[in-house]
């Protein structure tokens, strides 16, 4: 369960160009499920995912992760926290070029001090599992835009997250390969994970996929439905 309480984030605070991205928001998420948050851009769709993830601090409000507050953990404990519960999968892949495919995939898993075969194990049965694994030995950037997808999505996967972040997965994807995501999205939250996406894609959003819709604009929750 991951409950927000009176979030709000404020960029440059105190400043003539302050910029308040998320305004007083209230919010509960469920264990389990796809959760799409969808809006605009500069609705606030990334900052809240963010600040759920770790990633960002609230500027004031409160954070809960299974009943414990975590909006004002020390970098130590928040980074450790972003480490073990969240996986993510960002909108330009963020993947390190001249590495391969497994090379990317490992490297959330390194600071955990897990044993390399161990590692190394899991990021191959990923690979298989998303049907990537011909493309283990390539460099990243000669891969395809689903290809990418693909390894960032099994990067996400590396720590068995128990909640897969994603920002605007389908950005850069045609239409069949974001039915592919889907796809996954769906095995994944068939397995027990909590999926929280960031998107303006109908394809998205109207997904039968999907649990739950909540609606952003201007930094503040408007909506939210549970399409059927």
């Amino acid at each position: 369960m991951i409950e927000l309480s009176q979030v709000s984030k404020v960029f440059n605070p105190g400043r003539h160009n302050a910029f308040t991205a998320l305004h007083g928001i209230d919010l509960s998420i469920k264990t389990g499920g796809v959760t799409v948050f969808k809006g605009p851009s500069g609705s606030g769709k990334t900052t809240l995912l963010s600040v759920i993830g770790c990633m960002a601090r609230p500027t004031t409000g409160r954070i809960f992760l299974d009943g414990t507050e975590i909006t004002g953990l020390p970098e130590r404990f928040a980074t450790l926290t972003r480490r073990q519960t969240f996986g993510f999968i960002f909108q330009n892949y963020n993947l390190i070029r001249g590495l391969t495919v497994l090379e990317n995939t490992m490297i959330p898993a390194y600071p955990t001090g897990r044993n390399y075969q161990e590692i190394r194990q899991r990021a191959l049965e990923l690979l298989e599992k998303l049907k990537i694994e011909s493309k283990v030995p390539m460099k990243v950037e000669h891969l395809s835009g689903g290809e990418q997808q693909r390894t960032a999505i099994a990067r996400a996967l590396i720590n068995d997250p128990a909640v897969v972040i994603a920002d605007e997965p389908t950005a850069h994807l045609d239409t069949e390969l974001s039915m592919e995501l889907l796809e996954i999205v769906n095995d994944l939250k068939n397995e027990g994970k909590t999926i929280l996406v960031a998107s303006h894609d109908p394809l998205i959003f109207e997904s039968t996929a999907v649990d739950r819709v909540v609606s952003l604009r201007d930094g503040k929750m408007i909506d939210q439905e549970t399409p059927r």
